[in-house]
């Protein structure tokens, strides 16, 4: 049996061999037994690691001034659905009685006729309460816990009863067509009867304000009229992170966005609707009205829309701006309508090399939940592919030298 001479050139390459299969046992080794939680995915069957082409693709409108100026006039001849409301002119108010209001009635020179100031009888609740004490309260605003006043509740039917008059019906009526109706009763046996009637405490009417706001409650509707902000400035104000430009109103089962806003700021007074019994207004936080900034940004962020208003140039400056050495200025791109249409949302691309560039990027207004992505530059591709690739040539090159 013949036996195959090793000279020092095959004794080379055998060591070469051995170093790299050294290498890899190693590397495999490594990854088997790494510190830490991981996850063995080799009864996990992937379908997607062997799919070559995307399962669909997306067009790109190029941001020019033409896109930008078609932008403004939709935004400008977009209408809002504002809510319908039964009396439009707040000067045109007035006030109808509801079950569970609290009246206060006076018929002068009949003190057993009168709601006795000076009781502390209960028409209801487990507390007491005088009439003195009811009228120091703000009756505009809802009383929870509180003693009710002594005095004529308006009963689930809509009646109260009242002495030599009988049981009349009260709610639907306003606070004078009820005086009128009782002065009427009481003349057959009380000449020329001065009668004064009052609310006491409204309960029957109310809207519900809840979210970002200090105190979240029910607010009591009263003969003054109660409009959004109102309902806001008497929940105490918003919290720091309430949106305010995307108040949720829901009336009659209907939902609808209101800019508080642009009351406040520019006076749009659409926007402060008078609010009516079961109204329920929702102050949001800033969730839905975020911007994501990604891609070669100094500073990966998600920024809140200010005063419904930022631009592709805002984004990317409170974003640190684009990477000098990385980023590939001919990608910028506006990501929008993912949370309506997940799967064809439109996508935008700014040319950041062009003169007018600067000017388009402070022109496009973002959307809410917009994704604004910078792209990378092919050499940073590149690099970046070498930066993993060289440590692992370098130490097969350092082992070859060693075992020589």
């Amino acid at each position: 049996m013949l036996m195959k001479k090793f000279t020092p050139h095959s004794a080379a390459n055998f060591r070469s061999k051995l170093a790299a299969s050294l290498l890899l046992t190693s590397f495999l080794s490594a990854c088997a037994t790494a510190p830490g939680n991981y996850l063995d995915t080799s009864r996990l069957k992937d379908d997607g690691q062997h799919q070559s082409q995307p399962a669909e693709t997306y067009p790109v409108h190029l941001i020019d001034s033409q896109l930008v100026a078609e932008q403004a006039q939709q935004a400008a001849a977009k209408t809002q659905v504002l809510p319908t409301s039964t009396i439009s002119d707040p000067s045109q108010y007035v006030y109808r009685l509801s079950p569970q209001d609290i009246l206060g009635i006076t018929v002068w020179d009949h003190p057993e006729l009168t709601t006795p100031q000076g009781s502390t009888l209960s028409a209801g609740g487990n507390t007491t309460q005088s009439v003195g004490g009811a009228l120091q309260q703000p009756y505009t605003a809802a009383l929870p816990g509180q003693a009710d006043p002594y005095g004529q509740t308006i009963a689930a039917d809509g009646t109260i009863f009242f002495p030599f008059v009988g049981r009349i019906r009260a709610a639907g009526k306003t606070v004078g067509e009820l005086r009128d109706q009782l002065s009427s009763g009481l003349v057959r046996y009380i000449r020329n009867p001065q009668v004064d009637v009052r609310v006491l405490s409204y309960r029957g009417q109310k809207v519900q304000v809840t979210g970002e706001v200090k105190t979240p409650g029910p607010l009591a509707v009263s003969d003054v009229p109660l409009t959004l902000v109102d309902a806001i400035t008497r929940s105490g104000g918003t919290n720091p992170d309430a949106d305010i430009q995307r108040v949720r109103l829901t009336r009659n089962h209907k939902l609808y966005v209101l800019d508080a806003d642009r009351m406040l700021d520019q006076g749009d007074t659409t926007q402060n609707v008078m609010l009516q019994n079961g109204d329920v207004i929702n102050v949001p936080d800033r969730t839905d009205s975020r911007i994501f900034v990604m891609g070669e940004v100094k500073t990966p962020i998600q920024l809140p829309i200010i005063r419904g208003r930022m631009t592709i140039a805002d984004a990317l400056t409170q974003g640190g701006g684009i990477l000098d050495t990385d980023a590939n200025p001919r990608q910028i791109y506006v990501m929008r309508g993912m949370k309506d249409h997940p799967t064809t949302p439109e996508v935008y691309r700014l040319d950041m090399t062009q003169p007018d560039s600067i000017m388009l990027s402070s022109q496009f207004q973002l959307q809410p939940l917009d994704v604004v992505y910078v792209g990378t530059a092919a050499s940073t591709t590149f690099n970046r592919v070498l930066q993993q690739v060289l440590p692992s040539v370098q130490t097969l090159f350092y082992l070859k030298q060693l075992t020589r």
